[in-house]
């Protein structure tokens, strides 16, 4: 069954220091947004990638993107004013063909992580359709109580894509928009309103979300090396 890969990039470059939204740095002769496009294009059973950008910007970032799709199509959807608006906005432009059983499973990923590589987003999708979601996850190392003492028990960091079975994550989104309910992220909804396992899959402390000037540099040289 062909999956759907939603990236979002409707967020800013305020923290990362840029004047442009920061998922429109040069990154390898790239922009940041186009890595994470470029893996979800490259998964063979994924039929639709949909970018979710800032309104207004639509031309800007097809314009930075066109370059990298080749012959390959991307659906441009305006997001909202948070990141769950902006999951709404996507889910809202598959939703005919989730009816329509032409997609299975959905992945949501941020566009400021543009290490992910298709790996993660093969494992994710396969988990997803085994489980009902999947949601990459990583060890916290030396974190302590504010009182000084440490935590204990291990805990983990929660990355993206996140994977869902494409049924289940629109009914949960359109619950909570009946109720005005606002998710954190994409695991966060589905957790208040579908009732199926969500499995946890490896993630990699590669998997880095670009947020200060400092991730740029670092995600250069991690690109090099890979």
């Amino acid at each position: 069954m062909p999956a759907a890969v939603v990236v979002l990039a409707a967020g800013s470059g305020s923290r990362v220091g840029a004047d442009v939204n920061k998922v429109l740095l040069p990154l390898r002769g790239r922009p940041v947004l186009a890595w994470s496009v470029a893996d979800a294009l490259a998964l063979p059973d994924v039929r639709r990638v949909v970018l979710v950008v800032r309104d207004g910007e639509q031309d800007q970032v097809g314009q930075a993107l066109a370059p990298h799709l080749g012959e390959a199509e991307v659906h441009l959807v305006a997001g909202g004013e948070t990141r769950h608006d902006s999951e709404w906005a996507a889910l809202r432009a598959l939703a005919a063909g989730i009816h329509a059983g032409l997609v299975d499973v959905v992945a949501i990923h941020d566009a400021a992580r543009p290490l992910a590589g298709a790996p993660l987003f093969e494992t994710a999708l396969a988990a997803a359709r085994e489980h009902g979601g999947a949601i990459p996850v990583v060890a916290l190392t030396g974190l302590l109580h504010r009182d000084g003492t440490h935590p204990g028990a291990a805990l983990a960091g929660v990355q993206t894509p996140q994977a869902f079975r494409a049924p289940e994550l629109l009914a949960a989104y359109e619950q909570a928009a009946a109720d005005g309910f606002q998710g954190t992220d994409t695991a966060s909804c589905v957790a208040r309103y579908a009732a199926g396992p969500v499995a946890a899959v490896a993630g990699s402390s590669r998997n880095l979300k670009i947020t200060f000037p400092e991730d740029v540099a670092l995600a250069e040289e991690l690109i090099g090396a890979r």
